[in-house]
Parts: structure tokens; sequence; C-alpha cells
């Protein structure tokens, strides 16, 4: 049995149609949204919307680590706007319907925190299954799935946003793992929480990971746990006692599946 298995592919359709490619399944991890691309400034939502200069100011803002003043330079952008909620969610539907027709049968999917799920069940095609705190079974073992991320303590989401990303409370993270019981590959967008898989050796900070999956992976002991969210972690594989814990993106840049074989 072979399983290709994906994250954070941030609008990179092309690659994500030849990911299944060889495979008995694919697995999506989330992150098909590109909000903001900053590898190319042109690029994502924010690129066509506002042009490259702008985004290379936010960018560089982002980049030293200035974030309160990033999250107001944005804002200004997109108060500058008639109906910026309009013209946002145009474009993730947009993005949504070709990313969703360029998933290969069969594809099990799971939303990242960068995904609006709540549009996902416009654009699911035949042999496309959404699972979220869910389990199945793919070739004999069990596959439990997860999505979106954990919100950071005390952070309350900011009403009349854009673009809301899917971010969850501990608590309610907690129960979509908890739903899952024991499983034989642990499937989620946001990494269990240590050091080498959630600190980002790019942008310089940690993401936050989750306590829950680490839980599950020391009393279940999958054979794998796979995730992404962290771009650029410090390390991409670290093993916890029987568990191979792995970060399958940034497929965006890479275009290459992390691959399962049984």
């Amino acid at each position: 049995m072979r399983v290709h298995v994906v994250s954070d592919v941030h609008g990179n359709a092309e690659a994500l149609a030849r990911a299944g490619e060889g495979a008995d399944a694919l697995l999506v991890l989330g992150d098909l949204i590109d909000f903001v691309d900053y590898h190319d400034h042109s690029g994502g939502i924010m690129g066509r919307v506002f042009g490259p200069d702008r985004v290379a100011v936010f960018a560089q803002l982002r980049r030293e680590r200035k974030h309160d003043a990033a999250a107001g330079y944005a804002r200004s952008l997109w108060e500058g706007l008639s109906d910026a909620a309009s013209v946002v969610e145009e474009a993730v539907r947009s993005q949504y319907k070709e990313l969703f027709a360029a998933m290969t049968a069969p594809t099990f999917a799971t939303p990242g925190n960068v995904d609006q799920p709540a549009l996902w069940p416009e654009f699911v095609g035949d042999g496309v299954r959404v699972l979220d705190g869910e389990s199945v079974d793919i070739g004999g073992l069990r596959f439990g799935f997860v999505g979106g991320a954990l919100l950071p303590p005390g952070v309350v989401p900011r009403r009349g946003s854009v673009f809301r990303p899917y971010l969850r409370t501990v608590e309610d993270f907690d129960a979509g793992v908890a739903a899952l019981g024991a499983v034989d590959v642990l499937c989620s967008h946001a990494p269990p929480d240590l050091p080498e898989l959630t600190y980002d050796v790019l942008a310089r900070r940690a993401e936050i990971g989750s306590g829950g999956l680490l839980r599950a992976i020391v009393e279940h002991r999958p054979r794998w746990a796979v995730f992404g969210h962290v771009h650029q972690p410090l390390a991409a594989r670290v093993r916890v006692g029987w568990t191979e814990c792995a970060n399958v993106g940034h497929f965006q840049r890479t275009g290459r599946a992390y691959v399962l074989r049984w």
C-alpha cells in the first residue's frame, strides 16, 4: 500500500494535480489557500488585489517581526476597498474551485488554518472525503484527522476580519484529537508540541504546537504522525517512542509528497 501526504499547498494546484501519481490514496492536510505569498509578492490573494509593492511592505514588516505594524498596514489596505469581504470570498472560491478539481481520487482532506472549511462542501467532488475529528480505514490501517491550528492563549479572533482563519481553542482542538481514539496514523495540520517541530528557522519564531497531539502519540503509539503548518521546521522528522513524526510540507514550494508505505 502506498499513500502520498501533502500539506501547505497554498494555491499550487499544478503540483497538487500530480501529487497522487503512483499512490493508492492522497492525504491533503490543509492550507489550500494562498493568501499572502512571501516568495512571489504578486501571487496570493493580497498580491492580486494590491500588487507586489504593497505586499513587499507587508512582508518586510513581518520579517522584521513588527507584527502589530504589519497587521495595521494590512488593515489599512483592506479598509480602502468598498467591499473587502466580497473581494476575498470571490478570490477564495476561485482558488478552491481549481484546487479541489486538482485532487485525484481517492483523496482524504482536512482543513488548515489558512482555509475556510465552511465553503468546502461546495467544491468537494466524487472521490474526495473531508474529515475533521474523524477516522477512516485506508488499506487496513486506521487514519485519524484533525484540522485547523491553535489560537494563541488569550487571543480572541477579530470580528469583521476579511479572512477568518480556522483557529481553534486548545479545548476544542483537544476534543477533536480525543474523538479519534487510537489510530495507526495521526493526521493533522498543526504539529505536536515539540520544540524541534514547532520552531520555524526562517521566521525565527515558534508556532503553537498541540499538547493534545503529543499526548495521543505517547498514549496510543501510532505508526506515524503526519502534519504541516511550520514551513521551515528546525527538524522535519522526530521519533517519539514508536511513532515517526513527520512534517510533510511545505508543498507549495517543494511540490513533493511524503510517502507512506506498508
